[in-house]
């Protein structure tokens, strides 16, 4: 085996960078290891075969290790045992809010505590930031109470389990009461498991979230209230796996619903029905993807809609 060349990614690359870079050191070392290059390869005007490929590598070929992968299929079985189960990515952990400056429903001590937490990591770069503006924009993670709001009126069943694919949930009980009031079958790995199960991962972030990865892979039906990373990847490896429901948000919308509902402008029904009728095209289904020249960090991402494999694997694309 050669040597391994290990270099950090530079964003948003065009292909010259990597044919005039990354190919020559290639040839020269053999293996290259790009770190996070995930979420910074580009999404388009690759040639088919290399999508292709990409599909192979992000899919197909995606293992976890063995204690990783047996613990994920025995959570699905205990949640198979008793019906159907949604899995909900609620990414309302005290890390994200603190990051992103999401505030709202904490408390003056809360806010304050994660504000420390946000100048405490220099390489975040935004602190000041203004909670309203942002959530209205569309740019903040749904509260576990709005995003209870969205799943009454979306019809979801509440006899289905609803397990969440997240951290601690920041607030704990007093922010799932909600949620857990309307969706009284609402569980995490931690309740579904026992300590000894999830020992041995409990403090490797990285692990517990393969678990939650691979449960939300099997669920009846994903809904994510942020679309980060893994919400993106296990969105198109769902639509990979032939276009299993998953219920993108439109969170800029739906807040602004909320609101409405909120100061008496819509009632239930209204507010129902224009959650139902905005929601009808975001569940997943085969569609076009997002394409804008010169903004790549606009479009859609490749891993969350690997269109050029889907129309290998189930023919034409809807281009709605």
């Amino acid at each position: 085996m050669g040597i391994v060349y290990s270099m950090p990614p530079i964003s948003w690359s065009d292909m010259s960078y990597y044919h005039y870079q990354i190919l020559p050191l290639i040839q020269k070392y053999k293996v290259v290891h790009l770190n996070r290059t995930d979420a910074r390869l580009a999404n388009n005007g690759q040639t088919l075969d290399v999508q292709k490929l990409r599909c192979r590598v992000n899919f197909n070929a995606l293992k976890f290790t063995p204690q990783i992968e047996e613990l994920g299929k025995r959570t699905v079985n205990l949640l198979r045992q008793n019906g159907p189960f949604i899995v909900l990515h609620l990414r309302y952990e005290m890390d994200m809010l603190a990051f992103s400056g999401c505030t709202k429903g904490c408390s003056d001590e809360e806010v304050d505590e994660l504000t420390r937490m946000r100048y405490a990591y220099p390489w975040w770069k935004e602190k000041i930031i203004n909670s309203d503006l942002k959530r209205k924009d569309g740019l903040c993670p749904l509260t576990p109470e709005e995003t209870t709001f969205i799943l009454r009126a979306l019809d979801i069943d509440n006899s289905y389990q609803i397990y969440i694919a997240a951290g601690e949930i920041y607030g704990g009980k007093r922010r799932l009461a909600d949620l857990a009031a309307a969706y009284p079958k609402l569980v995490r790995k931690e309740t579904l498991l026992e300590p000894s199960d999830l020992g041995f991962f409990q403090n490797h972030s990285s692990q517990m979230a393969a678990l939650d990865y691979l449960v939300s892979l099997e669920s009846d039906i994903f809904i994510p209230t942020y679309d980060g990373n893994m919400a993106k990847v296990v969105q198109g490896h769902r639509r990979y796996l032939g276009f299993k429901q998953t219920i993108l948000l439109d969170r800029r919308l739906l807040v602004d619903l909320i609101d409405q509902y909120n100061n008496g402008s819509l009632s239930w029904d209204e507010f129902s029905v224009a959650v139902k009728e905005s929601h009808e095209n975001r569940k997943g289904q085969p569609t076009k993807r997002l394409v804008i020249p010169d903004r790549p960090k606009e479009e859609d991402y490749f891993y969350a809609n690997p269109e050029e494999c889907l129309q290998q694997r189930y023919g034409q694309l809807s281009s709605s």
